[in-house]
């Protein structure tokens, strides 16, 4: 069996130009957001203690816990509500299509029985309140023309619900039943979030016309604002109450996060500007807050947060952040101590991971190309994209040189480094096997048939070439020449990934038609067969240093870890570890699995044998 021991989630999925929300729960100090598919529940005390609830159908856009905790209602692109418990389970208590569009917020009553949310819809309807458990509409909510981008519940009664949005409005409106009350004007931009005060008395909005005006919460009237002094000069995306409803925590496209007071006259005075570690790019855009017991988090446009403490704001904040799109290789640092992994996505994000803490960082490169194929050792990283050239990054920490690029002739589809000298490097193409040595050419070896993937042996004397026919082909290696030694036939697909063990006496290999091999070098025999066990394409294979578990991880979700030495049928199988697919894998010791994939999340895995 194999057990989660750690996670090292995802970022929040940002938009540029438009708030994100992060939703609290003050009693557990754990927070909620939204990505892909997933919602994502994490404690900020404990960063590695995070799950994913992942069975929306269409992206994800606002979670919410429920006041009493229990519950979590989240939202998607497609209009539906779902309810679900939050612990053991996590069973579906309900769900209903109360918008025709994507839910852009949502919020508990405080009783806990009543959902209202906003979005875009069809018609007229952009905001429904309803009864949870029966789905049964509370009111009509007339007045708005636009998408509606922000919605609460005043949390004291007599109830009231407040929405705004994309036609510069915000709307008061009276219940249960609900009714509209009144518009105000006081906006001449996107109104972008409204949000009450714990006590009920207040309720403010803040617009991307840079100004934060304040209200009555009984009547709707305006009676105050946050001062013009040291205010926002972009625009406001989101805004946040502290517990005690005296002060707020605002974030803007300007780069900054600003705490301000909240006078007697309801008047809002600036307290302290908080400056977000970043490097000044538009990824350090904050578009989302949360104020919570004594932390304040913000959201970079880039996916960091940064967690401030409300009663020492000259404490540094601590930072995490996790990637925003599929990650598509693992490596680790063998030597490294406490180990440390590197991850990569499409997007061209490479983050740093330590066993046991998790974030370690993100690595700045000059030129932040796509990433297609990912090799590294400890002093380099060699990246090849979308184009014909393979860079060859010398890193230092988290610091990344120059990078050397070189034109291979066609578009990599695998890098391979010679463990024992890394300076030489193995390049596929469709057509050709290129041989590097730094940042030369060495040779191009043209062949007659299509190559999917490689790997060569970690002395640089070796290779194996897997092609679209599902044969094997083996080259040996001698200075600039490659000569062809063997073809191995037993594969029915293309060949999607290879893999020596770290003995070097063995092989595995995998396919498109969902089976892995493991052979014998010496003799060139299967060694371990009748691995289809996966419903889908393998897409990644990793061996454990000791070279006894071959690992394997499928567009299936899965991932399997066999074995050397029992049947195939003896596995142990992780199912669900990734939705969408796994593409990341790699041991850290020989019971210690690490797995990515799609939902942009890694995960570590402790191997018990049966």
């Amino acid at each position: 069996m194999a057990q989660l021991v750690e996670t090292y989630a995802c970022s929040p999925a940002t938009e540029r130009g438009r708030g994100i929300l992060l939703a609290g729960d003050p009693k557990t100090d754990t927070i909620a957001y939204c990505t892909g598919r997933s919602v994502v529940i994490r404690r900020l005390d404990a960063p590695l203690d995070a799950w994913a609830y992942q069975d929306h159908a269409y992206p994800t856009t606002v979670a919410r816990f429920s006041p009493n905790g229990e519950w979590v209602a989240s939202a998607d692109a497609s209009g539906c509500v779902r309810v679900w418990g939050r612990y053991g389970d996590r069973a579906l208590k309900a769900e209903f299509r109360p918008l025709s569009g994507r839910v852009d917020d949502l919020r508990w009553s405080p009783d806990g029985l009543r959902i209202v949310v906003s979005g875009d819809g069809k018609g007229k309807s952009f905001v429904r309140a309803f009864v949870w458990d029966s789905g049964s509409t509370v009111g009509e909510f007339d007045g708005h023309s636009k998408r509606v981008l922000s919605c609460d519940f005043k949390p004291t009664r007599p109830f009231r619900i407040v929405t705004c949005g994309e036609d510069f409005l915000a709307n008061f409106y009276e219940g249960p039943p609900f009714k509209f009350k009144h518009s105000i004007r006081d906006h001449s931009n996107f109104v972008n979030c409204i949000r009450y005060s714990p006590d009920g008395s207040k309720f403010i909005t803040v617009s991307s016309d840079k100004k934060g005006l304040i209200y009555d919460g009984k009547t709707g009237e305006k009676i105050g604002e946050l001062s013009a002094e040291g205010g926002h000069t972009g625009s406001i995306y989101a805004v946040s109450w502290s517990l005690d409803s005296k002060q707020v925590l605002t974030v803007s496209a300007d780069k900054t996060a600003k705490v301000w007071d909240i006078m007697e006259d309801a008047s809002g005075k600036l307290n302290r500007t908080l400056a977000c570690p970043g490097t000044g790019g538009v990824d350090d855009m904050l578009v989302g807050c949360l104020w919570q017991n004594d932390h304040l988090v913000t959201v970079s446009l880039g996916g960091t947060l940064n967690v401030f403490s409300a009663s020492n704001l000259d404490k540094e904040p601590v930072t995490f952040a996790g990637h925003l799109k599929t990650i598509s290789s693992l490596v680790l640092f063998p030597q490294s101590s406490p180990r440390t992994i590197l991850s990569t996505s499409y997007d061209g994000v490479i983050m740093r991971w330590i066993q046991g803490v998790g974030y370690g960082g993100r690595l700045m490169r000059k030129n932040n190309t796509q990433i297609k194929c990912f090799a590294a050792v400890e002093e380099e990283l060699v990246t090849s994209g979308y184009d014909n050239k393979v860079f060859r990054i010398p890193l230092n920490g988290d610091q990344c040189g120059d990078a050397e690029s070189v034109d291979v002739g066609g578009q990599p589809n695998a890098l391979n480094l010679a463990i024992q000298k890394p300076e030489f490097a193995l390049i596929t193409t469709d057509s050709g096997i290129v041989l590097l040595q730094n940042s030369k050419v060495i040779s191009t070896t043209k062949v007659n048939y299509t190559i999917t993937s490689s790997s060569v042996s970690p002395d640089g004397t070796e290779a194996v070439v897997g092609a679209q026919d599902g044969k094997l082909r083996l080259y040996s290696i001698n200075g600039d020449t490659v000569t062809e030694e063997a073809v191995l036939e037993k594969h029915r697909g293309a060949i999607t990934f290879i893999h020596y063990s770290p003995d070097v006496s063995m092989f595995a290999s995998a396919d498109v038609n969902r089976e892995a091999v493991v052979w014998d070098r010496a003799s060139r025999e299967i060694k371990l067969k009748n691995m289809l066990y996966h419903t889908a394409r393998i897409n990644t294979v990793a061996w454990s240093p000791d070279s006894r578990l071959v690992a394997t991880g499928s567009l299936d979700t899965c991932a399997i870890v066999y074995e050397i030495d029992k049947p195939a049928a003896s596995r142990i199988t992780i199912k669900g570890a990734h939705l969408g697919g796994v593409h990341g894998l790699t041991f850290v010791d020989n019971d210690t699995l690490v797995t990515a994939g799609e939902d942009a999340c890694i995960r570590v895995w402790k191997v018990v044998q049966q």
